[in-house]
């Protein structure tokens, strides 16, 4: 590392993989409820499970950008962030928000509003927190040496992400107008303005992995910025379809639907082609997997699967089935979890000085998840699928045809069981790396 203000980025990796640990387990307790063993029903139910697991998803990636964004930002800047004090007390008060809404779900202290079910009380501690967190990252740029493109964008997309999360706190009274605007959260959060975060995060691992010139990289994010804005703000229209809202959302939705592949294409093209690229042979081989991979498979999980399943002559059938659970685990796993892997594979032997990603270890790691969550994916699809056919044309009743489709679940909890002994090697991996040190400076 060459700022010692960047040790901070280690403790929001390490808050990021407990709270990855804790959604891994929440999504077994579903998987076993979902083939009837129900041990635990009656102290978590599937709909107290299911929150705590899609909720903590969306903390510890937020939790691995900010993690990402103290790492990346005084490199970028070229000096220390402006106060390492307040980056502590930022992490605190993030904690203690997910720690709070856990808690809370289990006792059914919630909104209801599905993926924004904290309660109202703790959105204004996120605010506060976010609005920390941009002062500290906009404060060290404006003071910094220099602008990138990089960082630009990077911090574009936090402070976007911030400010898209005031359409949830807004009350309505119609259920159309509430479904509405927490599209404008969930959708322009997840395939919008997350994106420019991964764009800057791939564009930094890139700078660093490859040894391409960063003028040649950062040309990519313009063409990045414009697809992600083109089509993902028009593309919210596919969450549209059948809420109440004007016909003219099924055109719309649909046409700025299709063209969202765009942006996970050009990210695909980009890191391959900057990769064939490369004038150097980058060491830590681990951290390039990830990162190319991101690319690769968020193309799959979230262009193509996304695709596949938002036209609206699909969707009509697919809405709300399984279809939507194997769309969202890739696609997910591939845009947002993947870049904060790779984020954490590359900065760990900086800021400790240990160069462990020489270990077979971390290479387990990578293929295991990714095979895994690939045989999820199927599982998911599969059961998605006959999920519509008998639901939805054969208009079978819905506690029927989760029980015919429940031997698909026996398939998913045994890739995830993969996926978790590779997600498991990661972890152990980042715990045998040891706390950063400032012996560490300099390191690259």
């Amino acid at each position: 590392m060459k700022y010692k203000s960047q040790k901070v980025a280690y403790w929001f990796f390490a808050l990021c993989m407990l709270l990855f640990s804790l959604q891994i387990i929440y999504g077994f307790i579903m998987g076993f409820d979902r083939i009837g063993i129900q041990g635990l029903h009656e102290i978590i139910p599937f709909n107290v499970a299911r929150a705590v697991h899609t909720n903590l998803l969306v903390v510890w990636l937020l939790t691995g950008f900010m993690g990402a964004a103290y790492y990346i930002i005084p490199e970028e800047a070229q000096r220390e962030l402006i106060s390492v004090k307040w980056a502590y007390v930022q992490l605190i008060s993030l904690a203690i928000v997910g720690v709070v809404a856990i808690v809370g779900f289990h006792f059914n202290h919630w909104e209801g509003r599905k993926f924004l079910e904290i309660p109202r009380e703790l959105d204004y501690l996120v605010v506060v927190n976010v609005l920390l967190f941009l002062f500290i990252i906009l404060g060290t740029l404006f003071k910094g040496k220099r602008q990138t493109t990089t960082a630009l964008v990077l911090t574009m997309g936090l402070f976007f992400a911030a400010l898209l999360y005031i359409p949830g706190m807004i009350w309505f009274d119609s259920q159309v107008m509430d479904s509405f605007f927490r599209w404008w959260v969930v959708h322009l959060w997840v395939e919008g303005v997350w994106e420019l975060i991964m764009g800057g995060i791939l564009s930094f691992l890139l700078i660093k992995l490859t040894g391409v010139d960063r003028e040649v990289i950062e040309k990519w994010l313009y063409v990045i910025v414009g697809l992600t804005f083109l089509s993902g703000v028009l593309g919210t229209g596919h969450h549209y379809y059948y809420i109440g809202v004007n016909k003219i959302w099924l055109i719309v939705g649909g046409i700025f639907s299709a063209l969202e592949p765009l942006a996970f294409l050009a990210m695909a093209l980009f890191a391959v082609n900057m990769y064939r690229k490369g004038e150097k042979s980058h060491p830590n081989k681990i951290a390039l997997f990830w990162t190319i991979g991101s690319a690769i498979v968020s193309f799959v999980g979230a262009g193509l699967l996304g695709f596949a399943h938002t036209l609206p002559q699909t969707n009509l059938y697919t809405h709300g089935t399984l279809v939507t659970a194997m769309h969202a685990h890739y696609a997910f796993w591939g845009a947002y979890a993947m870049i904060v892997l790779a984020m954490i594979s590359y900065a760990l032997p900086n800021l400790t000085g240990r160069k462990r990603y020489e270990s077979a270890q971390g290479m387990m790691a990578f293929w295991l998840s990714n095979i895994g969550i690939l045989g999820m994916t199927v599982a998911f699809g599969v059961a998605g699928v006959a999920q519509v056919y008998m639901e939805r044309k054969m208009k079978m009743d819905f506690m029927v045809v989760q029980h015919e489709i429940s031997i698909h679940f026996v398939v998913l909890l045994i890739c995830a069981t993969m996926f978790t002994t590779g997600i498991g090697l990661f972890i152990f991996d980042f715990i045998k790396y040891g706390r950063p040190t400032d012996e560490a400076l300099e390191i690259e």
